[in-house]
């Protein structure tokens, strides 16, 4: 007999941010696949499940897509529930398309539980408002990294480079420095603001501001942080609070 297969979003990691729904199927769960960034207090709620780790972090080694994939049918075809836990909201740069069309393939049940997109919660602790009234009209989110972990070729610089748009960058820290310099020769000027958050709603939460050239020679100079972060930049509101770090000054940024 066939189980059923819960896609569950965890958001950015804070229980407190968890769905209803979310919770209700970890502690109905028998299984539990869950991501790195899924792996802290959450789990806690999957009183009687079975916990496996299936999590994938760039530059460390990681579960192949293709077994994650096997091990949701292989729990779902032997009639349990299974609860895939997925960081952040599981629609956003998170490999479902490929799960849900292993599971559709395999004819079983499932569902998708949405949740908190990192993007929300980091706005939220850095008390930013993600549009702002004629200076900010569109949010867009972009990956910074292709299959390579590098900046991915067919970006669309025109679109990146809006001055009215507020541009969010998953798995940019690396690729950061390089995708600066081609919005600022593409006309976006140097001294955009700018604003990197680390490990949010987490232990090691870090959030730090600047203009775009600031932080490409931050991340030049020092590299990327072994926490997971997200890199804003464009016409945020409220990014000069005195609560959030500041980057190096523009003077020091060659």
């Amino acid at each position: 007999m066939n189980g059923f297969v819960s896609f569950v979003s965890s958001g950015p990691g804070d229980p407190d941010l968890l769905t209803r729904r979310a919770a209700d199927r970890l502690a109905a769960a028998d299984v539990v696949l869950y991501d790195d960034l899924s792996s802290g207090p959450i789990l806690a709620l999957a009183e009687k499940a079975e916990l496996i780790p299936v999590g994938k972090r760039a530059g460390r080694p990681s579960a192949k897509q293709e077994a994650v994939n096997a091990l949701i049918l292989e729990h779902a075809r032997a009639g349990k529930h299974v609860v895939r836990l997925k960081s952040g909201d599981a629609g956003m740069f998170g490999r479902l398309e490929e799960e849900l069309a292993a599971v559709r393939g395999a004819g079983l049940l499932f569902e998708i539980v949405p949740g908190v997109s990192s993007v929300n919660a980091a706005a939220a602790v850095a008390g930013l408002p993600l549009t702002r009234r004629l200076t900010a009209r569109r949010v867009q989110y972009v990956t910074g990294a292709d299959v390579t972990g590098k900046l991915p070729e067919d970006m669309n610089w025109a679109a990146l480079a809006d001055p009215k748009a507020v541009t969010v960058v998953f798995m940019g820290q690396r690729s950061f420095p390089d995708l600066a310099a081609g919005l600022i020769a593409y006309g976006l000027p140097p001294d955009t603001p700018a604003l990197i958050a680390e490990a949010v709603t987490q232990d090691g939460q870090r959030m730090r501001r600047g203009s775009i050239a600031e932080l490409a020679e931050t991340l030049r100079r020092d590299g990327p942080s072994a926490a997971p972060a997200l890199i804003f930049y464009g016409p945020l509101a409220g990014i000069n609070d005195a609560a959030v770090e500041l980057l190096p000054s523009a003077a020091k940024v060659r």
